[in-house]
């Protein structure tokens, strides 16, 4: 993630972020045009481009702050867990209390379903997160005193990233309680 994130915008381009982050989310990424985030945003293209520069950099920026704002989110989720294996089972409580109420799902899936194999800036931020994502399993898993912790953290990451996409594109609203019995029977 990029200092971007947190260092602070003007209030032109935070209300350009802030739209843009509601439109991409809401509607996809190539549906949504520059006049439309300007418009939204009670700016103009101009100062979207003095900004940001591209609506590449503008997509990569969205990203960069959701990622960091779930993150926070879920350190905070699983903090407040028990220690040990409640802890890895914090994170499908977690997933499911963040979608509540978003029927999009996972914003970087969304976001890779429109850019993969592309060169498009958003293509490091999504790898990111989903890393970002595999580590903190391993990390839950050592902590919790399970063996070979990469390879249980491997599965826990596709019942995770399968949830998500189950739990929306599928339709299954038990998806993620789904996959969380199956990770307490790997953790438990």
């Amino acid at each position: 993630m990029t200092d971007a994130v947190d260092r602070a915008l003007t209030p032109a381009a935070e209300r350009l972020l802030t739209a843009a982050s509601a439109l991409f989310y809401a509607h996809g990424i190539r549906a949504v045009g520059v006049d439309t985030i300007a418009d939204a945003a009670g700016t103009t293209k101009k100062t979207l481009y003095d900004r940001f520069g591209s609506k590449d950099a503008l997509v990569a920026l969205y990203l960069e702050r959701r990622a960091r704002t779930w993150q926070r989110f879920l350190d905070a989720e699983i903090e407040a867990a028990p220690p040990g294996a409640e802890r890895v089972l914090a994170v499908f409580d977690a997933a499911r209390r963040w979608q509540d109420g978003q029927d999009r799902g996972c914003a970087f899936v969304n976001a890779y379903a429109e850019v993969g194999g592309t060169d498009h800036p958003a293509l490091p931020v999504i790898r990111t997160e989903k890393e970002w994502m595999r580590r903190r399993f391993t990390d839950l898993v050592t902590e919790a005193g399970g063996t070979a912790p990469e390879a249980v953290a491997a599965t826990l990451h596709l019942l995770y990233e399968g949830a998500l996409v189950a739990s929306t594109a599928g339709n299954d609203p038990e998806a993620l309680t789904t996959a969380r019995k199956a990770a307490a029977r790997l953790v438990g």
